[in-house]
């Protein structure tokens, strides 16, 4: 089986007076983006939503009639959410894990993803950084300036072998790991880029709001 776990449990804090992922948008939620282009998706199994406590009966509203869809209360951070979505997951051999934010993944991203993940054991998407990146001290002073060329912006889905990355999360349980391949680097396992699309951005500010007329 391959399992999908999109993450619901943030505050928001950085939004409006709402949770951003309930956030109308042509009549429906963020989320409901998110959620619906996995679900279009034969090869996926299940889809576990783990929720801030807040908005989960908004949620199992929202998805009620959508039979793929399980919502569980989420945890304190990102990583004990998706540890707690993990735990969820049936008899599952590769799991995607995706950000609830990040609404305008395309489904040929996805499949990339997978097929990658099935070659190598880990996959995660990414774009190419277009700014120049600067490493700055504590007085904020230069210290070097990154090669651009050797820079990715990590995104989600990020697609694990099901069995590695439930050890790694058992193994790191009660830390706060923002990134699942980060997990994969803290063992030393290498983790596959694939190309993303630069529309696939993550809805965290209601500065990013803007750019969604140029996604639908």
């Amino acid at each position: 089986m391959i399992s999908t776990i999109i993450t619901a449990g943030g505050s928001s804090s950085r939004f409006k007076n709402i949770n951003k992922l309930l956030y109308q948008i042509k009549n429906h939620p963020i989320i409901y983006y998110t959620v619906k282009t996995f679900d279009e998706l034969d090869f996926i199994d299940e889809i576990i939503i783990p929720s801030n406590i807040d908005i989960i009966d908004e949620l199992r509203e929202i998805f009620k009639n959508f039979l793929k869809v399980k919502i569980i209360p989420g945890g304190l951070n990102r990583q004990e959410s998706v540890y707690k979505g993990l735990k969820e997951c049936t008899d599952c051999k590769y799991v995607i894990i995706h950000d609830g934010a990040r609404p305008f993944v395309k489904k040929d991203v996805i499949i990339r993803c997978l097929e990658k993940a099935k070659q190598t054991n880990a996959a995660i998407a990414a774009v190419k950084t277009v700014d120049t990146i600067k490493i700055v001290d504590e007085n904020m002073q230069i210290i070097s300036t990154p090669d651009r060329n050797t820079l990715w912006n990590a995104q989600t889905p990020q697609i694990f072998d099901f069995s590695t990355i439930l050890r790694l999360h058992e193994k790191y349980k009660g830390q706060n790991f923002t990134d699942d391949s980060l997990l994969y680097e803290q063992e030393g396992l290498k983790t596959s880029i694939v190309e993303s699309e630069y529309s696939n951005f993550k809805i965290t500010t209601t500065d990013d709001l803007s750019k969604i007329k140029n996604c639908l």
